[in-house]
């Protein structure tokens, strides 16, 4: 998941505002005790999507697979005072450390955190969202935006991450995975009801704006 070279990374973070302190505990926590940790938006992506919800100012925001909590926080912070995150994930087994530092971020009542099956859920929501995050099981990324595609305001964005999956979109075999991520890209493209952008950033980024 890393395409720049270590030196343009490293030189990219350096000149970026540093993690604060729970952020950066997390990061630790999460690479020493739990699998997968490169699941984590990470500092550089973590970051950005920080300032997209500073600049957009959001009163709702949707998150969809919230691992152990990292970008949650950073998406939080943007949002408007009063404002609220809710962030769906399945892994029960990760409910008390998300929950540690929702805590420690001053977040715990600004994130709405909620463990079950985002398909089931989602059709419960009934706020009017300003921002989605979709960072869940790949196979379902054109589900989760087709059922949020309607509760997203106009001029509402909608971001989806890991869709160039470690350069495999490229390849001309692709496994489910990457077949779906590969399909999720092109549906984006091709729908005339939003601008976008794929941003090469980290595991890659695609940013859909609601005209």
């Amino acid at each position: 998941m890393q395409f720049l070279p270590d030196e343009i990374e490293n030189y990219a973070a350096q000149f970026s505002s540093n993690e604060d302190e729970v952020l950066a505990k997390l990061n630790r926590e999460t690479h020493l005790k739990v699998m997968l940790p490169q699941m984590l938006s990470g500092h550089i992506q973590g970051n950005f999507l920080k300032m997209m919800s500073y600049m957009l100012q959001p009163n709702r925001i949707l998150e969809i697979g919230t691992f152990t909590g990292y970008s949650a926080i950073c998406l939080a912070q943007g949002l408007r005072e009063n404002g609220k995150l809710i962030t769906i994930d399945i892994n029960a087994e990760l409910e008390s450390m998300c929950k540690k530092y929702f805590e420690l971020a001053s977040l715990s009542d600004t994130i709405d955190y909620r463990i079950g099956n985002a398909l089931d859920i989602i059709p419960t929501i009934e706020d009017e969202l300003d921002l989605v995050f979709i960072d869940a099981d790949k196979i379902n990324y054109s589900n989760y935006y087709d059922m949020v595609f309607d509760k997203v305001r106009k001029g509402g964005f909608i971001i989806a991450d890991n869709v160039l999956w470690s350069g495999k979109v490229c390849a001309e075999k692709k496994d489910k995975d990457t077949a779906a991520l590969h399909a999720y890209n092109e549906k984006i493209q091709a729908d005339n009801r939003v601008e976008n952008y794929l941003v090469p950033i980290r595991d890659g980024l695609m940013v859909a704006r609601k005209k």
